[in-house]
C-alpha cells in the first residue's frame, strides 16, 4: 500500500537520492548523459537541497516505511518537483502522488495547476489532463534541456 504523508526535514537526504537516480536513470531515456549530469550534478550542495525541500514541503510517498517518491504543490498551483524512485516506476506511486496533488489543489480552491515537465514525464501528466501550454528550452548548468510548460484547469 502506498501511503502519502507530510514532509519532515530529515527526509531531504532520501529525496535527493530519489531525484538524482530518477534523473540519471529514467530521464536518460530522453536526455543526453551531459544533460542529466547537469540536471542532477554529483557535487550539488546538500545545504542548498535541504533549504529547497524545506521551502517546497513536498508530499512523501512511502511503501512499508520506505520513501519511494515525492511531489509538491505550491499555493499558486505550481508543481515544482514530482519524482518517483527509479526502482518503483510503473507501480502506482506517481498515480497516487498525482491524485493527492489534485485533491489538495481542489481543497485549496486552485482553478489551475501548472508545472515545467520533462520530455519523460509529459505522457504521465497528459494522462491526468494536463495540456502543453508551450515547449521551452531551459539552460541548466550550461546544458540546454527541452521541457514543457503544462497546465490543468478546472480541478
Amino acid at each position: 500500500m502506498i501511503n502519502i504523508r507530510t514532509y519532515k526535514g530529515s527526509d531531504a537526504r532520501a529525496l535527493w537520492a530519489i531525484f538524482y537516480y530518477a534523473v540519471r536513470k529514467v530521464n536518460l531515456r530522453d536526455y543526453s548523459q551531459a544533460q542529466v549530469e547537469a540536471w542532477a550534478p554529483d557535487d550539488f550542495a546538500p545545504d542548498i537541497w535541504q533549504r529547497k525541500m524545506n521551502e517546497i514541503e513536498p508530499f512523501i510517498a512511502e511503501i512499508d516505511g520506505e520513501i519511494v517518491g515525492y511531489a509538491d504543490l505550491q499555493e499558486n498551483g505550481l508543481i515544482d518537483h514530482f519524482f518517483v524512485h527509479h526502482e518503483h516506476q510503473g507501480q502506482g506511486v506517481g498515480r497516487r502522488l498525482m491524485e493527492h496533488v489534485l485533491d489538495t489543489g481542489k481543497r485549496q480552491g486552485n482553478c489551475k495547476l501548472y508545472s515545467e515537465v520533462s520530455i519523460t514525464a509529459r505522457p504521465f501528466f497528459e494522462k491526468f489532463g494536463f495540456n502543453v501550454v508551450q515547449a521551452q528550452t531551459v539552460d541548466v548548468r550550461g546544458q540546454k534541456l527541452r521541457n514543457f510548460l503544462m497546465e490543468k484547469r478546472s480541478l
